[in-house]
């Protein structure tokens, strides 16, 4: 029997449908501090190349903030465009980062109607995210979901990044239930599905309206017990 609901954050209660649109004029302009000019097809590609790049680097670490994740990925871009990332423009790039990327996370449409229906049907519910603490806590208190969750761990607070089972336990943990009796709800195939699994939750793959899951690395992922399109859909499976 379900007894709980661990979610985690982007791309699952919140979607990242407005990051590209809010991030990218933060990298035009790290260029025109440099005095690197570039197209925006050079950007892209210089970018994505840059992401790619970190991803295999990070990959096998079983905790790292993403402070430094995003950093790296960052002084990788800059350097990629023949710039050079100096200690005051990586400082200025991770406050307007971290800043925008709070700011334009929004949580679905039915995350809070899913919450509160949970809530009232007794289902323990929280959050596990691979996620610095400067960014989960204003997301919580902004929107207020410190209301409908029961608690919430960032992989800063465990020093532990999914898919590594140190986080995944400690929510078990906290909850005070097995993992027979808990679904894990996530868009990530290798970090969410590919660890709950392997502890032997239940799991859930929600797609965040064709946007695709970050910081995928290509290793082999493992199949989902349901796959859902919108939140309110694991009513369904919970009571399937």
């Amino acid at each position: 029997m379900i007894k709980g609901i661990f979610f985690d954050l982007g791309g699952t209660l919140y979607t990242y449908k407005n990051v590209p649109a809010a991030t990218t004029p933060l990298l035009h302009k790290a260029l025109r501090k440099v005095e690197v000019v570039a197209s925006k097809d050079q950007v892209k590609n210089a970018y994505f190349e840059a992401t790619n790049l970190t991803i295999k680097e990070y990959a096998g670490k079983s905790y790292y903030l993403h402070e430094s994740f995003f950093l790296a990925v960052f002084k990788s871009f800059i350097e990629l465009l023949g710039g050079i990332a100096k200690d005051e423009l990586n400082d200025w790039y991770i406050d307007s980062h971290r800043k925008c990327i709070v700011d334009c996370l929004e949580l679905k449409t039915d995350s809070i109607s899913l919450l509160k229906t949970l809530k009232n049907m007794g289902v323990y519910t929280s959050v596990v995210s691979n996620i610095d603490q400067d960014m989960i806590e204003p997301l919580i208190a902004r929107d207020q979901l410190h209301n409908y969750l029961n608690h919430w761990i960032s992989s800063e607070k465990v020093k532990s990044c999914k898919p590594d089972q140190k986080i995944f336990r400690h929510a078990l943990e906290l909850a005070n239930l097995s993992e027979k009796e808990v679904l894990f709800v996530g868009d990530s195939p290798e970090h969410d599905i590919a660890g709950a699994s392997r502890l032997g939750m239940v799991t859930v793959l929600i797609t965040d309206g064709g946007m695709p899951p970050p910081l995928q690395s290509g290793v082999k992922k493992v199949t989902p017990d349901f796959t859902i399109k919108e939140l309110s859909d694991i009513l369904g499976v919970i009571g399937s």
